[in-house]
């Protein structure tokens, strides 16, 4: 492109010299046609054809022969005279790239590839805290349970009830709680599918914890003799999507259960949704303790704990929320007052967040005064 360009300009050159030595050739030729000798003396004012057709073809002839010498030197000083605006420039056109970069991200990934641009914040990170290996290790981190995450959490609002399970065998009554949990959280669905599961293997829940196209999985103890396939053990209740109810299906195996819910066409779109079900799931009271995980990333949690009617002397929790931010947790202060805790956190939760109720029963402070 360039080299036509310059091919070009030395064209135009060469034919506005032969244009004006053309022309002073024929001015000087009309200067001596005599018809034209004669109009020119019958002027008041005389007009120096003869002298303007010489300027016009010496021009001419001086220009084209001064572009056939100077066009290599003209041409170095082009180059020279660019390269020193170059440089004199080069600052300004870089602040002027990187401000566009950094205030712009659709510039951004105009220019890079999503490689570029994992190294680039790689080498960001670096450059902050001064250790290319904990930056790259934390970036890859990030980049594997964030960007590729399918979906994001907004506004999550976890509410649980512990109570007393009255069901069968017997044996195991006295043993289990029985906790109702109801989520409800803003989204844009990757999928318009929800799975749900409960299984007895270890290393199957661990496997369907990691699987991103499972919303909630659920983990019970195979030592009690129930098997995580029954629905006492857990059942999801229900399932809204901007509070119209969806239909629930439910398969089951030796050792585990699965539910499938359809969001219908509010998922097939790319405007925000809210999602609610609820489930039922049975905890081991001598246990004493109740997790709740959060398998996307996550902005804005509150949960609330309700343990008033389980024989439970004192409640304690914990979070796993990585961040600087501080979680708030109230319980309740008094003795005429509902038993609940509320944690709530404002910030953003990487997956696998979440928290952790332990317990301690009334009986189990009888026994030991």
């Amino acid at each position: 492109m360039a080299t036509s360009f310059r091919q070009l300009y030395k064209t135009k050159a060469q034919l506005v010299a032969v244009l004006l030595a053309a022309g002073g050739l024929v001015t000087l030729i009309f200067a001596k046609w005599p018809p034209v000798v004669g109009l020119l003396a019958a002027l008041p004012i005389p007009i120096p054809l003869t002298e303007l057709g010489s300027g016009l073809f010496g021009i001419g002839v001086v220009g084209f022969f001064f572009e056939l010498l100077d066009r290599e030197v003209g041409e170095q000083h082009t180059k020279e005279g660019l390269r020193e605006a170059v440089r004199a420039e080069a600052p300004a056109i870089r602040d002027a790239v990187l401000d566009a970069l950094a205030f712009d991200p659709k510039t951004l990934k105009g220019v890079a590839s999503d490689d570029h641009l994992d190294r680039m914040a790689t080498n960001a990170i670096a450059l902050r805290l001064k250790d290319k290996t904990l930056a790259s290790d934390l970036y890859t981190d990030l980049r594997d349970q964030v960007i590729h995450a399918p979906e994001r959490w907004h506004e999550v609002d976890a509410a649980v009830a512990l109570h007393p399970w009255n069901g069968r065998p017997a044996s195991a009554v006295n043993s289990m709680f029985v906790a109702t949990v109801r989520w409800e959280y803003k989204v844009r669905p990757a999928t318009s599918t929800m799975r749900f599961a409960c299984v007895n293997d270890q290393a199957e829940y661990r496997e369907l914890l990691r699987d991103q196209a499972v919303t909630s999985v659920w983990h019970f103890d195979p030592s009690s003799s129930l098997d995580a396939a029954n629905p006492e053990v857990f059942e999801l209740t229900s399932v809204t999507v901007n509070g119209k109810p969806r239909k629930v299906r439910r398969t089951e195996r030796t050792g585990a259960q699965l539910y499938t819910v359809d969001l219908g066409r509010e998922a097939q779109g790319s405007e925000e949704i809210t999602v609610a079900y609820t489930y039922r799931a049975l905890v081991l009271r001598h246990g004493h303790l109740l997790y709740l995980d959060l398998p996307r990333p996550t902005k804005g949690f509150h949960v609330q704990l309700d343990y008033g009617q389980a024989g439970i002397r004192r409640m304690n929790t914990l979070d796993f929320f990585a961040s600087s931010q501080v979680s708030r947790v109230e319980h309740s202060r008094h003795s005429d007052e509902p038993k609940t805790v509320n944690i709530s956190f404002d910030g953003w939760m990487l997956p696998r967040a979440g928290v952790a109720f332990v317990w301690v029963l009334n009986e189990e402070l009888l026994t030991t005064k």
